[in-house]
């Protein structure tokens, strides 16, 4: 199967860098980030001028050569506005331009954009609604993406600062965001960190950091189950110490996290030093989502 997936990356321009199993989920940190794959789901995130869409019909009849599976149940796409659109590669030059070339391939899906559209915001694109059959399994996807990082918390990010992806992990308290995980951590030359870590059931987080000050981001996402994601906000922000980040948590009706966004709309409206400035709920197929945008007003 290795050969297969690094035929499907080199579409992407990424590589596999490591890989680290459970017996439910297998995951690889890539050169631009991660990738999870178990029994009936997969996870692709990248980063940079990757092509991500490019995986997409070539997983498709991967899936359907190797596993015998010919129904996509749900699809996802979502990203963050990019920082610099001039420097991306088709089909990604382009929000609009990203969801025609998924409606290429799904028929008419559905797209949103929530935030600001001249600001910060956040993208998503997903297919129409499919009936399901039986009671669906819990699922929540929680997801933090910094900038305005402080300088000084970035040097663990450098090998001139940190030995290796361990140190970086250790150094930075990354290793107690969430404790007893099995973490496969990378730190690049010069600068750049990518982990993964597993938890039991098929838990996972992963994290991603570019430290250099001109283009300083960090991602963080899980999908740890929680009915209340407020101390696990406050243990992320605590590390990276962003001046600004988005929020998403995304959850279905029979997850434990299913009414954390009416929790997070009365309640949240500061954490810790963070000031919420922009806030948006929907109901997307059968999941609640929230988007939530945050500011540092420490001084």
């Amino acid at each position: 199967m290795r050969a297969d997936w690094e035929s499907i990356l080199s579409l992407v321009n990424c590589e596999i860098i490591s890989v680290t199993k459970s017996d439910s989920l297998d995951s690889y940190v890539l050169s631009e980030s991660s990738m999870f794959v178990s029994k009936d789901r997969f996870i692709l995130k990248t980063c940079g001028t990757t092509t991500l869409l490019h995986a997409i019909k070539p997983l498709i009849q991967l899936v359907k050569n190797v596993c015998g599976f010919d129904t996509i149940a749900d699809i996802f796409f979502s990203r963050k506005n990019f920082e610099r659109p001039c420097d991306q590669i088709a089909p990604h030059t382009s929000f609009p331009e990203e969801v025609d070339w998924l409606n290429g391939v799904f028929g008419e899906g559905i797209a949103y954009s929530f935030g600001r559209v001249n600001a910060d915001c956040w993208h998503m694109y997903t297919t129409s609604p499919q009936p399901h059959k039986g009671v669906e399994k819990p699922d929540q996807t929680v997801e933090l993406l910094m900038t305005d990082l402080d300088p000084e918390v970035m040097k663990h990010y450098y090998k001139s600062v940190s030995m290796d992806g361990k140190a970086a992990t250790k150094n930075s308290g990354i290793d107690k965001i969430l404790p007893k995980s099995v973490i496969d951590e990378h730190l690049f030359e010069p600068c750049g960190y990518s982990a993964n870590g597993i938890l039991p059931n098929g838990q996972y987080w992963t994290i991603h950091i570019t430290p250099e000050p001109e283009f300083a981001y960090v991602s963080f996402e899980t999908n740890v189950p929680l009915d209340n994601y407020k101390e696990l906000f406050q243990r992320v922000v605590d590390v990276f110490k962003p001046g600004r980040t988005s929020l998403t948590i995304f959850a279905n009706k029979t997850s434990v996290a299913k009414d954390i966004h009416l929790e997070l709309a009365d309640n949240w409206e500061t954490v810790g030093n963070y000031q919420r400035t922009d806030f948006n709920m929907a109901i997307v197929k059968d999941y609640n989502l929230s988007y939530s945008f945050y500011k540092n007003t420490y001084s």
